[in-house]
């Protein structure tokens, strides 16, 4: 009887060793992948890290809301990289590091909006399409254009809207894009309401923040889909809903 007890025992110690063991090296390797995740992001080539957003401004809150309008004419001028970093910042940029919070409200914290950029003409950066990373501020290289075509994707985008001249006018395009899965896995058929919601919250943002910083833009909705997302390459679950031109006011 004494001999089954403590080789009872002894098996209990080796069970609790083993899993001990198992939980010590699956958090090994997780620091491992995540350390490996952040070398990768330093060393992609494709990755541009912005300057960061300042969070004071000259002009009140109020003060932009009272001057806010839709802008469809733009000086030949092109943004300072310091300028789109703060268009991006107060489209979808990080404001609460803890809680992953954005500056843009969204239902449950589900954040389905993507924000993709056309660059015509930003100082320091080439002509190409862009996509923002929220959690680095941070933009990752989707497509770029030789010197010669660097008017090519704009025009293109400019037809697919309907040949609206604010945006092949437009240094830099925004595209505010939603993956409806994210919030419908959560609430259903209303995430999809939910989702235009928040890009009508983005869509504010680079309004007032643009406003702050003496520029013009516009939101545009009539284009054909299609068409947006062949020239972005976007996913098939990934549906634009904006595009804002955004330039220097003329």
């Amino acid at each position: 009887m004494q001999g089954n007890v403590l080789s009872r025992s002894g098996l209990l110690v080796l069970g609790l060793t083993i899993l001990l063991i198992g939980g010590l090296t699956a958090c090994q390797t997780k620091e491992s992948q995540d350390r490996n995740t952040e070398e990768n992001f330093n060393n992609d080539n494709n990755i541009i890290e912005l300057s960061s957003p300042n969070i004071e401004g000259d002009l009140t809150i109020e003060e932009a809301i009272e001057e806010r309008r839709s802008v469809r004419s733009y000086q030949e001028e092109g943004l300072s990289e310091q300028e789109l970093s703060q268009l991006l910042w107060a489209a979808q940029g990080i404001t609460d590091k803890n809680r992953n919070y954005r500056a843009a409200p969204s239902a449950g914290a589900t954040f389905p909006m993507e924000i993709f950029v056309l660059v015509e003409q930003v100082e320091g950066l080439a002509s190409g399409v862009y996509h923002y990373l929220p959690e680095k501020h941070s933009l990752k290289v989707l497509k770029s254009e030789d010197e010669d075509k660097s008017e090519e994707l704009s025009q293109e985008l400019m037809k697919a809207a309907l040949g609206q001249d604010s945006i092949g006018e437009a240094p830099v395009n925004i595209i505010i894009a939603a993956v409806y899965d994210r919030v419908t896995a959560e609430y259903g058929e209303v995430g999809y309401r939910y989702g235009k919601m928040e890009a009508g919250h983005i869509s504010q943002n680079i309004y007032l923040q643009s406003q702050g910083l003496d520029l013009g833009t516009v939101a545009i909705g009539a284009f054909h889909q299609d068409s947006v997302s062949n020239i972005l390459e976007l996913s098939q679950d990934t549906e634009p809903l904006y595009i804002m031109p955004v330039g220097k006011l003329d």
